[in-house]
């Protein structure tokens, strides 16, 4: 009885999250967007920077916590409240792409952002100064 329960949390968990995914691609240009995409962004580069050879192991291990720390069911502020919720996933993970950006070559980080550059530029503003593929040409 109880591993049905679990099941049948988990699908409503998955298909929230498949929903949200759905609505916030939707959403248009502007900061709730980007609010939106920073977290599967963050997840995304931490997943990169883990197998980049050019990353120290302590900026791998502090990315790794942050990831930790977004999965945990533990949080400093409840997700379950509107807007403020996810604010203090937000903040970890900014502050170990900020401890990254300042110990790994700007260019590592950025290869490993998967969303719009402006952004990335925001959390660690170390990354604004690398030069942009264009300008490499």
């Amino acid at each position: 009885m109880i591993v049905r329960w679990l099941i049948i949390a988990l699908a409503l968990v998955t298909v929230s999250w498949i929903v949200m995914i759905v609505l916030a691609r939707r959403l248009p240009p502007g900061l709730a967007k980007d609010l939106a995409t920073v977290l599967p962004a963050c997840v995304t580069t931490a997943r990169r920077l883990r197998k980049d050879p050019r990353v120290p192991k302590r900026v791998k291990v502090a990315v790794a916590f942050a990831g930790l720390w977004v999965l945990s069911p533990i949080d400093l502020i409840p997700e379950f409240l509107p807007v403020i919720g996810p604010l203090d996933d937000i903040v970890v993970v900014a502050l170990a792409l900020r401890y990254a950006a300042r110990r790994i070559p700007p260019q590592a980080l950025i290869d490993a952002w998967p969303a719009e550059r402006r952004i990335l530029e925001r959390l660690a503003p170390a990354t604004a100064s690398a030069p942009t593929p264009e300008q490499d040409i």
